[in-house]
C-alpha cells in the first residue's frame, strides 16, 4: 500500500484522515500507469474504477469527486448529488471524504483544530487568481485562526513557465502582493517578444490564506515535474491524475 501515497506532513487532529497517491499501485496502463484515479483524461473506465475501489480498501469513505473546471465553487460532500462541477469541497460528516485531482494543479488540504470539518480545493492559477480559496474558507464557517492548510505536490516554479496574461490576471484580481510574491521574470522573452514569468502556485496559495488569518500553513514542497512519483500534464501531456483527499474518522 506504501507505494501508493506520500505522507501529509501536519499537525492535524487524530480524527483528520488523509491520502496523497502517487502513480503507483494501480491497474492502469500506457500513459496512465497506473494508479490513475481520473474518469475525464482518456483512460479505459474500468481500470480507473478498479483503482478508486483500492482507495476504498486502503480504508478511504465514499468519495466526493467532482468535475473540476477551475472555478471557484465550493459544494458540501455530503450533500452533493452526483458528480458536481466545482473545484473545492468541504464537509463535517464522517461518511465522505472530500478530494481533488492534480497533475501539477495543486492540491489544498484544510482542517480546523477541532476535527469538526475538512476541505480540499484543486488550485490551477485560475482558481487561485478568482479566489478558490477565499470562496471555501468562507463556507467552513470556522474561525480562520483554528484552521490548518496542507499544500500537496504541484508543479514547482522552476518549471512553470506562463505568459504576462496570467500575472496580469492575479495584479488585477490578487494586487500586488500576489505578483510580487508569486512570480519571476524569465531573462529570455517569447519570440513575439512577449515577457514570460515564472509563477509559484504554492507561494500564491499561502499568500491569500494568510491574507484570510491562516497562520497554520504546511507544505510538502514536492514538484509533481521533477518527482517520477508524480503525474505531470506539463511533462508528459497525455497523463493521469492523483488525488488529495481528507475525511474525518469517527474515532481518534
Amino acid at each position: 500500500m506504501t507505494d501508493r501515497y506520500v505522507d501529509v506532513d501536519w499537525p492535524a487532529p487524530a480524527r483528520v484522515r488523509t491520502r496523497m497517491t502517487t502513480r503507483f499501485g494501480g491497474v492502469s496502463g500506457g500513459a496512465y500507469r497506473s494508479f490513475n484515479l481520473a474518469l475525464h483524461c482518456g483512460d479505459d473506465p474500468t481500470a480507473v474504477a478498479a483503482n478508486r475501489e483500492r482507495l476504498a480498501r486502503d480504508g478511504v469513505p465514499r468519495v466526493a469527486w467532482l468535475e473540476q473546471v477551475h472555478g471557484i465553487d465550493v459544494v458540501d460532500g455530503g450533500d452533493a448529488i452526483g458528480v458536481p462541477r466545482a473545484d473545492a469541497s468541504f464537509t463535517r460528516s464522517t461518511e465522505v471524504a472530500c478530494a481533488v485531482m492534480v497533475a501539477d494543479c495543486l492540491p489544498v488540504l484544510i482542517c480546523d483544530r477541532a476535527a469538526s470539518v475538512v476541505a480540499a480545493a484543486h488550485c490551477g492559477w485560475r482558481g487561485l487568481a478568482h479566489g478558490v480559496l477565499t470562496a471555501l474558507i468562507e463556507r467552513l464557517g470556522a474561525p480562520p485562526r483554528s484552521l490548518l492548510a496542507w499544500l500537496g505536490p504541484a508543479i514547482g516554479s522552476a518549471r512553470y513557465e506562463v505568459g504576462a496574461d496570467v500575472r496580469e490576471a492575479f495584479l488585477a484580481a490578487r494586487g500586488r502582493e500576489a505578483v510580487d510574491v508569486g512570480f519571476a521574470p524569465v531573462g529570455t522573452p517569447r519570440a513575439d517578444g512577449s515577457p514570460t514569468w515564472r509563477a509559484d502556485l504554492a507561494a500564491l496559495a499561502r499568500t491569500e490564506l494568510n491574507g484570510l488569518g491562516l497562520g497554520s500553513i504546511f507544505g510538502s514542497g514536492l514538484c509533481a515535474y521533477d518527482d517520477a512519483r508524480f503525474y505531470s500534464y506539463r511533462r508528459d501531456g497525455t497523463t493521469g491524475r492523483m488525488a488529495a483527499v481528507i475525511w474525518l474518522s469517527d474515532r481518534d
